[in-house]
C-alpha cells in the first residue's frame, strides 16, 4: 500500500450521535485499515462493540463528547469536512481531499443539518440510489482519500 500520502497528513473522523453500537465498532476497523488518525463520538449511543474485530480500539484513539458539533475537536490547520447527502453538496469523485481533514458524519436515523454543515469548510456526499450505512460511508470516504493519495 503507498502511504506517502500519510508523511504530512491525517485524517480524523467524528460522529455525531451514532445509533448502532455495531456501526462504531465498525468505524473504528476502518479507521485501522485506512489509517485514520482518531475517531470522535458524540451522544450517550455507544459503549463499545464486538464490530471491532481488530481491537483497533486499543490503537487508534477514540474520543467521547457531550458538545453535539465537535469544533473542540478539530486540530490546528485542519480542515472540518461534512459528509451529508444534502442539495449543494460535492460528489465524492470530484472532491480532492485535504492533506489534514475532519471528516464529520451524521447518525444512520438522521442528517447533520446547517448547526454543523455551516461552518464546515466542505460538505460532500457519496453519489448512491439510497442513503447507506454509516460504516459503510465511512469506509467509502476513507478508502477514496487513500486512493487519491490523500491530498
Amino acid at each position: 500500500m503507498n502511504t506517502k500520502h500519510l508523511e504530512n497528513g491525517y485524517a480524523g473522523i467524528g460522529l455525531i450521535n451514532p445509533k448502532f453500537e455495531h456501526n462504531v465498532g465498525a468505524v473504528m476497523r476502518a479507521a485501522g485499515c485506512y489509517r485514520a488518525s482518531f475517531v470522535v463520538t458524540t451522544g450517550k449511543r455507544y459503549h463499545g462493540s464486538g464490530a471491532d474485530t481488530q481491537s483497533q480500539i486499543k490503537r487508534t484513539p477514540l474520543f467521547k463528547t457531550t458538545n453535539q458539533l465537535l469544533k473542540e475537536f478539530i486540530p490546528h490547520d485542519c480542515v472540518p469536512v461534512a459528509v451529508d447527502l444534502i442539495e449543494g453538496a460535492i460528489p465524492l469523485q470530484e472532491y480532492n481531499h485535504p492533506k489534514r481533514a475532519f471528516y464529520i458524519f451524521g447518525p444512520e436515523d438522521g442528517t447533520l443539518g446547517q448547526s454543523v454543515t455551516g461552518w464546515c469548510r466542505d460538505v460532500i456526499y457519496i453519489p448512491t440510489a439510497y442513503c447507506m450505512n454509516l460504516a459503510a460511508t465511512v469506509n467509502v470516504v476513507l478508502y477514496d482519500r487513500l486512493a487519491k493519495g490523500g491530498n
